[in-house]
């Protein structure tokens, strides 16, 4: 994926599009030349977090947003029989070929599903939250959810190899 900024002045849709791809590019960066086993590192007692568990967890809530909610389609979680999310985070034995893979084609059906929404103020139902909800919000959660697991990528790719960087 390649890293661009946003735009200074573009629309909403674009700009909410924009930051979203920026986050996405963000995280994809930070596991940049890494090794599977470097990727599988967690970060520090008791935490379990790796880079690899944030690329799972992250095409299961692209997943589970674009999706399950916004686009109606009923389907089984990635990594869990079970409907559980956390179990995205166990990277132990993943590899990088399977967790991009997966991650990568979620962000692709997203990126359709966005583009097919007339309106950011076309809404779904969100079932645990009992209410509709619009594609802004759901694009505004992402963003939301990609720059705070970016925040926890920084620290984690540091302690790999020293590497930092926004």
């Amino acid at each position: 994926m390649e890293r661009i900024g946003p735009p200074l002045t573009g629309d909403e849709r674009e700009t909410l599009r924009a930051f979203l791809d920026y986050h996405r590019a963000t995280l994809a960066w930070k596991c940049e030349g890494l090794t599977d086993e470097e990727l599988r590192r967690a970060s520090m007692p008791p935490s379990t977090l790796s880079l690899l568990g944030l690329v799972r967890h992250m095409g299961e809530v692209e997943r589970h947003w674009f999706r399950r909610t916004l686009n109606g389609e009923e389907l089984p979680h990635l990594w869990s029989d079970t409907h559980d999310f956390q179990a995205a985070y166990d990277a132990s034995g993943a590899t990088r070929e399977e967790a991009f893979a997966a991650w990568e084609a979620e962000v692709a059906h997203a990126r359709r599903i966005e583009a097919a929404d007339e309106s950011l103020d076309v809404t779904a139902y969100v079932a645990s939250w009992k209410e509709e909800a619009s594609v802004r919000l759901v694009m505004l959660h992402l963003i939301h959810e990609y720059a705070r697991h970016n925040g926890h990528a920084d620290l984690l790719r540091q302690a790999i190899d020293g590497a930092t960087g926004a």
